[in-house]
């Protein structure tokens, strides 16, 4: 099959996942195997996909400042918030915390704004992450003046959010939705809940 005689086959990943599947595994993970390391390659990889994906004018004014060394990687942990609907967690303890980050930076002097690129840029490298076997968190609480101070930034460059990304060492599971209750929870076991507003609520329109 291809795009040419029209027959355009289910988009699948190298892993055989389909495009929703891989969407459905691209939650936010927050505890890891630490220990499993994330090669400079493959963070390549996943900002790669950050650089193929459409770009508000296609101005392109975002840069990457990836990290996988474990030194540098407890000073970044230590700018982060991780999840503040949980009021008693302040985050993965040591062994569960990501082995790469990728740190979203706005480059001013290329352009003032940055328009829906980081959300775009940000989705697809999440995606990337979990074809490659990984999940992540997109993480927008970080002290940035400090970090900024950690990565020697220069004055043009603004730090936007940062993606923290590692093997998931815990279990996320997708409700559906009720009495507006958006707020996410966990079990007793760990196990991590979404609740997601259903598909017949957010269609305006019924075809």
């Amino acid at each position: 099959p291809s795009v040419e005689d029209g027959t355009i086959p289910p988009m699948k990943t190298r892993n055989n996942m389909t495009v929703k599947e891989a969407i459905e595994k691209s939650r936010s993970y927050r505890r890891f195997f630490q220990d499993h390391h994330i090669s400079t390659e493959e963070l390549h990889t996943i900002v790669n996909a950050a650089r193929l994906s459409p770009s508000g004018k296609n101005v392109q004014p975002l840069k990457y400042y990836i990290c996988n060394d474990p030194l540098r990687n407890e000073e970044i942990f230590a700018t982060l918030g991780w999840a503040g609907y949980l009021k008693d967690w302040a985050g993965p303890e040591p062994g569960e915390r990501p082995a790469a980050y990728i740190i979203q930076i706005h480059d001013k002097n290329i352009a003032p704004g940055y328009l829906c690129d980081d959300g775009i840029s940000a989705q697809s490298m999440m995606l990337q992450a979990v074809e490659l076997g990984f999940g992540g968190c997109i993480i927008a609480t970080v002290k940035r003046e400090t970090l900024s101070k950690i990565i020697s930034l220069p004055e043009n460059m603004h730090i936007i959010q940062v993606l923290a990304i590692g093997k998931p060492k815990e279990r996320v599971v997708i409700d559906t939705m009720e009495n507006n209750d958006y707020k996410y929870w966990r079990e007793p076991d760990g196990t991590h809940h979404v609740p997601k507003r259903g598909l017949d609520e957010i269609l305006l329109n019924k075809l």
